[in-house]
Parts: C-alpha cells; sequence; structure tokens
C-alpha cells in the first residue's frame, strides 16, 4: 500500500465519522426504540383493562354498558397499529391516535361513573381499577413525552449541517411524525359535582 492511499482511506474515514451518518443512524433506531415504548405501554393497557374491567363488572353490574364500552373500545385499540416504517405517515399516526383517544373516552366515561354511584366508588376493586387506570395513562404519556423527544432529535440531526448533506446523499430518510394532542385537548375539561 502506498502512503498516498493510506491517506486518502484515512481521511475518508475522518470525513464519514464527521458526516453523522452514525450519529442519524443511532437517532433513527432511537426512534424506532421509544415508539417500541409506546406500543408496549399501549398493550399494557390492552392486557390489563380487560381483567380488571371484568373484576369490577362482576360487583357493578348496574354499569354493565359503560364497562362494555371500555371493553369494545379496548378491543378496536387492537385493530389499529402502526408500524416502525409508517412513523412518517401523518394519516396512519392520526388513525392510530384516533382509536387511541376512543379508548381514553371510554374510560372517563368510567370515571364518571364513579361520581354517581358511591358503593361503585367504596369497591376496592374499582379504587384498584382507578389506581391502575392512572398509573397506565401515566406511562402512556411517559412513552409519548419520550418519543417526541427522539423524534425531535431525529429529525434535527438530519435536517441540521452537515448530517443534512450526508441524508441527502446517503441515507434519504424522512422526517418522523410526532404524537400530537387531539383536537379540543386544549380545552380543559369541566367538572361538575
Amino acid at each position: 500500500m502506498s502512503v498516498r492511499f493510506l491517506l486518502i482511506l484515512l481521511s475518508s474515514l475522518l470525513f464519514l465519522n464527521g458526516c453523522g451518518y452514525n450519529s442519524i443512524q443511532k437517532n433513527e433506531e432511537a426512534v424506532f426504540a421509544a415508539w417500541g415504548d409506546v406500543e408496549a405501554t399501549y398493550q399494557r393497557r390492552a392486557d390489563l383493562i380487560p381483567n380488571l374491567v371484568e373484576t369490577v363488572k362482576a360487583y357493578a353490574a348496574h354499569e354493565k354498558d359503560t364497562l362494555t364500552e371500555v371493553t369494545n373500545a379496548r378491543a378496536k385499540v387492537g385493530q389499529v397499529n402502526i408500524s416502525a416504517d409508517k412513523l412518517g405517515d401523518a394519516v396512519a399516526m392520526q388513525q392510530f391516535q384516533q382509536a387511541q383517544g376512543k379508548l381514553s373516552g371510554a374510560l372517563s366515561r368510567l370515571l364518571v361513573v364513579a361520581e354517581r354511584y358511591p358503593d361503585l366508588k367504596a369497591s376496592q376493586n374499582f379504587r384498584d381499577l382507578q389506581n391502575q387506570l392512572e398509573g397506565t395513562e401515566n406511562r402512556i404519556n411517559v412513552a409519548r413525552q419520550r418519543y417526541n423527544k427522539a423524534v425531535q432529535k431525529f429529525n434535527s440531526s438530519i435536517r441540521t449541517f452537515p448530517n443534512n448533506l450526508t441524508n441527502k446523499f446517503l441515507l434519504n430518510l424522512e422526517r418522523k411524525e410526532m404524537f400530537k394532542a387531539d383536537a379540543g385537548a386544549a380545552t380543559a375539561p369541566k367538572v361538575k359535582f
């Protein structure tokens, strides 16, 4: 090998190190991992809620309709999935979020039942259900926030110099879609007693 060849090889390696190729790849993998965490928290909710609802159903036969609505919404959530390769598809992301929003709405109505029926609220099973729902929704929120941070980092990495050149000429990766609030989420819900 000639000295000239070694210098070209060494300068090429230095260029590749500074072009952001590896950081872009790491950032995209972080987006996929964060999305996996979002899906895992939704799966936890989908797995947990039917068991808890069945326990409460046995106690709360008079509110069977509301509990059935929660179960049906949970089943519909399982039918709308989004794969990691569709994270840049705004329509697919919106459909996924709408299905999750319907389940959240059904869960909100279930909590209103607790306001109306003190006996149901007094049940240890229902208190456990409330605690699990609250904890699960918090986990989902944290997973969404982490996903959005990973998306922000990735999107920034493919749009800033010199990484934008690496992306343009080597990778051609598209920006990823962030989770967005549901329509009307900016308006605080009214609580009436």
